[in-house]
């Protein structure tokens, strides 16, 4: 069972100047556009169809999640949230900066009420005292029922590139990846870790099984995580003026920058080939692009060039 919540399918686009950028042949590099979905943009909408059906089916009157202090999965939730009709609690870890307020802004927009730390069980039982019906949404969305919207966009590119070779990802807290991998089978998705959990394997490999999948040896890159969660990587950094510069595609410094740095490297190292054809799926997370200091930085970059 799901809730509508955005339109499908996302749009598979050529990206030709960026695959020759990357080492590809021009025809070989296609970007599936689930930063176009509805509340923001971002890839946590297809998980939030299946938890929100979920949530509704057990008589909740809020959705509680956690995440990092500019989590997109956050923002979407409070946007599903407000769509449904229901309440919104958001339990972030992190500093928050007034200054870069990103997806921050856009909650408090949707009407969530956000907690800066704590633990989101502990808010879910005061809650339950206060006699409302709370559910509580893991993080990243990352369960077996989130994840099967990930098998629904596995089943979307089989119809739009039923040649492919080659999905790669950003891997945060799991679900994208396992929902992928169950639909397409291991050896055709490279997931790229951003360093939000400390045991990937572990996580994809428990969510493929749930989903009924086989596993067999799964492609994940720890090589882009750099300093940790959130830290802007040189190779991060190169990404993002590439893409932007030879398509005009905006990544963001946490997942998107990183899973085109892995891109990078998997065509550096011969792990994808030109010739092949090559899905990058771009999960979104633009709000959280103002929200991170290289924002900033991008911003004097530019003054810099005026006439």
């Amino acid at each position: 069972m799901t809730v509508a919540l955005s339109h499908w399918p996302t749009p598979l686009d050529a990206a030709p100047r960026l695959a020759v950028a990357v080492g590809l042949r021009p025809g070989d590099l296609w970007v599936k556009r689930d930063d176009l979905t509805d509340l923001g943009g971002g890839n946590k909408i297809r998980k939030l169809e299946h938890l929100v059906a979920e949530a509704e089916g057990a008589g909740a009157s809020v959705l509680v999640t956690s995440g990092g202090v500019q989590s997109n999965h956050a923002r979407m939730t409070a946007a599903a949230a407000a769509r449904r009709g229901l309440g919104c609690v958001l339990v972030l870890a992190g500093d928050a900066d007034p200054q870069r307020p990103g997806n921050l802004a856009l909650e408090g927009l949707f009407g969530a009420r956000v907690v800066l730390g704590g633990d989101p069980v502990a808010v879910a039982d005061e809650l339950r005292g206060a006699g409302e019906r709370p559910f509580l949404i893991p993080l990243g969305g990352s369960s077996p029922t989130g994840a099967r919207g990930y098998l629904a966009c596995a089943a979307e590119l089989e119809e739009q590139a039923p040649d492919l070779a080659h999905v790669v990802t950003a891997v945060g807290s799991g679900g994208t990846m396992a929902g992928l991998v169950a639909g397409l089978g291991a050896e055709r998705v490279l997931g790229v870790d951003t360093g939000a959990v400390d045991d990937p394997v572990e996580r994809v490999t428990a969510l493929v099984e749930a989903l009924g999948g086989s596993v067999g040896a799964l492609r994940l890159r720890s090589d882009q995580v750099g300093a940790g969660y959130g830290a802007l990587t040189a190779a991060g950094e190169h990404a993002i003026r590439t893409a932007a510069s030879t398509e005009g595609l905006v990544l963001e410094p946490t997942y998107t920058a990183k899973a085109m740095a892995g891109l990078v490297a998997a065509v550096a190292d011969g792990d994808v080939r030109p010739g092949e054809r090559t899905v990058w799926l771009h999960t979104g997370g633009l709000p959280g692009f103002f929200g991170h200091p290289f924002a900033e930085q991008a911003a004097r970059g530019a003054l810099t060039h005026r006439g």
